[in-house]
């Protein structure tokens, strides 16, 4: 499966990532942990982010940030209420553009009252590839089962995902959908896709018989062609290994350079 939306379009802290809302912002926070750990003495390297948003039932928008949630790995002698305003006023105000908090919006940090020494690998063994969807797109979009990591891109549960991330991507950013699902299926010893699936969820701007087209021509989604087209026999996939695969500039799959095929073949010009 892979998965694009226009929901992080409108800021443009976060333009041009198509990526759903809650796991972009999600990613912004943990990078803001690591980018003031160093400097901060009582912070440790250890730490986590949740963003939880409330949509309007009647078109299905994102219309704020109802929830926050940090752990952050501290000194033992830190009171929690100190660290709570530290992280409002250093992270949460700092990766989130104001347009998405309210005075409503909740931040939980810490939330089992303290996290203090030891943590990383000495109190919790989660390691890369164990949070399949959180790689992905924060429970969003479904996911194939299969982690990414640990594997090479010969493995469909690696260079798929990432082909049809890039697949709807492009749909998206051509203008296409508002958002688009994109889910293909293989079978071993046969290299084209036996299923290719597309679903824009009702807001495909032209026939979605098109858009299936399209994709069925602008992309080759055999195996070793998506290892060619995004060049993934490289030494790239150390900085997957956190804020996980998607979402993120400069990972080939994000690339948008596919938009104008796009828009030729479906004429949207």
């Amino acid at each position: 499966f892979g998965y694009a939306c226009n929901e992080t379009e409108q800021d443009e802290e976060l333009r041009g990532r198509y990526f759903p809302i809650a796991a972009a912002l999600a990613q912004r926070l943990t990078r803001r942990l690591d980018d003031i750990q160093s400097k901060t003495s009582w912070m440790r390297p250890d730490g986590k982010s949740q963003v939880s948003v409330r949509y309007d039932p009647r078109d299905d928008t994102p219309q704020h940030v109802d929830t926050v949630v940090i752990a952050v790995q501290h000194a033992p002698d830190m009171l929690q209420e100190d660290i709570k305003k530290f992280v409002w006023d250093k992270v949460v105000k700092v990766a989130i553009p104001p347009r998405w908090l309210t005075n409503s919006t909740q931040l939980i940090v810490n939330g089992t009252g303290s996290f203090p020494d030891p943590g990383g690998p000495y109190s919790d063994a989660g390691i890369t590839g164990r949070k399949i969807v959180v790689d992905a797109y924060g429970g969003a979009a479904r996911h194939g089962g299969g982690a990414f990591s640990g594997k090479d891109p010969s493995k469909v549960d690696r260079s798929a995902a990432y082909a049809t991330r890039w697949v709807a991507k492009n749909l998206v950013a051509a203008g296409a959908a508002s958002r688009c699902e994109v889910q293909v299926a293989y079978a071993i010893g046969m290299a084209r896709p036996v299923s290719v699936l597309v679903d824009t969820f009702g807001t495909a701007n032209v026939d979605p018989d098109r858009i299936s087209a399209c994709v069925q021509e602008v992309f080759d989604l055999r195996p070793a062609a998506i290892i060619r087209d995004l060049d993934l026999k490289r030494p790239i996939y150390g900085q997957t290994a956190a804020y996980g695969h998607f979402g993120r500039p400069g990972l080939p799959w994000e690339a948008i350079d596919r938009v104008g095929d796009v828009r030729s073949f479906l004429g949207l010009g």
